[in-house]
């Protein structure tokens, strides 16, 4: 039997308003989900599996585990979220941001970036002219309502900020706040994910008088980084934030600071990369792949100059 797009509609309403009666809900939404392709079916958050990864395989980003853990934790608790979950991560090349993008991809859809409801925008693809700003807005904008309307839990990533034209970001600002439709469709049930290395130098500047002051990386705590990161990106005239509203009306929900990299760190993802390949006993690839980078050295103290980036391709020379 074909059953139309109205009875579908109907019934996901039954279901939603049904959500307080636990039981109940939950059998209505399997029926739903055996007659539907809709989005909501195929959105399983595994809040517990993105804790454990986020802990056991991001090496040194204590603030990042922290913030992006509770931040989709509160996120997901709110069946009707008062505003997007709005995600900006800062840092050096090779710390991590893409990674845990990934991360959030597959303990939110069961996939990593192949989900059709996880939409990436690169800028050197999507948004490679600096003449062109207007052209580009018009159709991000377009782009982004149309996949609201098919999924509410649409997944946004907006990689390489850092060359992203100034003034295309900001046709997002009216998605980003507190309105509640889009074309019929609760918007504020949507995440947005920016990836940029703008702030870099803030957050490496405060990584490294940590440690002359003897004091650990896991001392460092987000009020300390988090007013002086949002004016460097916001000043930054190399960076689509440059003078964004997204900014300046506060419309991130958290900017996510990536510290940089120690030669400890590096092994250390080495040797994951070794584990999944089931060569978890050869450390002395973990000393080669190590070895073999490039670190900055200032005042005694060394960081990854490529972060974790590099170490695949490493892993499969040594191997």
């Amino acid at each position: 039997m074909k059953v139309s797009e109205s009875m579908l509609r109907c019934l996901f309403a039954i279901i939603y308003y049904s959500s307080s009666y636990g039981s109940t809900a939950l059998q209505l939404k399997t029926i739903y989900c055996t007659i539907s392709e809709s989005c909501e079916c195929a959105f399983k958050p595994d809040v517990q599996g993105l804790e454990w990864d986020l802990y056991k395989n991001l090496y040194g980003q204590h603030l990042a585990q922290e913030i992006v853990s509770e931040a989709v934790v509160g996120f997901l608790q709110k069946d009707n979220p008062d505003m997007p979950l709005v995600l900006s991560f800062h840092g050096a090349s090779g710390t991590g941001k893409t990674f845990v993008t990934s991360i959030l991809g597959r303990h939110l859809y069961g996939a990593a970036m192949s989900s059709p409801y996880i939409h990436q925008f690169i800028p050197t693809l999507h948004f490679p002219l600096l003449d062109r700003v207007q052209e580009y807005r018009s159709a991000l904008k377009r782009w982004v309502e149309g996949n609201l309307t098919a999924c509410a839990r649409s997944i946004f990533i907006f990689d390489e900020m850092e060359r992203m034209p100034p003034g295309v970001i900001d046709v997002l600002v009216p998605f980003l706040g507190p309105s509640h439709v889009v074309f019929q469709t609760n918007y504020r049930k949507a995440i947005y994910i920016f990836i940029s290395t703008a702030g870099q130098e803030v957050i490496n500047k405060l990584a490294l008088e940590t440690r002359q002051a003897g004091k650990e990386r896991e001392d460092i705590q987000l009020g300390d980084l988090e007013t002086s990161l949002a004016q460097a990106v916001f000043h930054n005239k190399n960076s689509g934030f440059f003078q964004s509203r997204i900014i300046s009306e506060k419309l991130v929900t958290c900017l996510v600071p990536f510290l940089p990299l120690s030669r400890w760190h590096v092994n250390r993802c080495a040797r994951r990369e070794l584990c999944q390949r089931g060569q978890c006993q050869r450390r002395d690839i973990v000393e080669a792949v190590g070895s073999s980078l490039t670190y900055t050295l200032e005042n005694g103290q060394f960081f990854s100059n490529t972060g974790c980036k590099l170490v695949p391709a490493k892993v499969n020379l040594f191997l």
